[in-house]
């Protein structure tokens, strides 16, 4: 995903492979969350994660951890909350 000055946001193969899964409604709140993340300045529910790195972005019940490097936003996971979290990252 990429548009003028924005920066390009990249997914890991888990969080696209989640995303993939996602119904309609749900996957369209996500790509538009993190369409407005790669804007300058970054908009969204994004908190500064503690004690692991990283940032996560929050969209209704769904997160997407990301970390910033260069000029690039990498998405490393996208799971539901609680799930996101523990690593496990299992879609029922």
């Amino acid at each position: 995903m990429t548009a003028g000055d924005n920066m390009v946001v990249r997914l890991s193969a888990k969080a696209q492979k989640y995303l993939d899964r996602l119904n309609e409604p749900a996957a369209g709140q996500v790509i538009r969350a993190l369409e407005k993340l790669s804007r300058e300045p970054p908009e969204g529910d994004i908190v500064k994660m503690s004690g692991q790195g990283g940032c996560r972005l929050r969209t209704g019940g769904i997160r997407a951890l990301f970390e910033t490097r260069n000029n690039e936003i990498f998405v490393t996971n996208i799971d539901r909350r609680g799930q996101v979290y523990k690593g496990k990252g299992k879609h029922k």
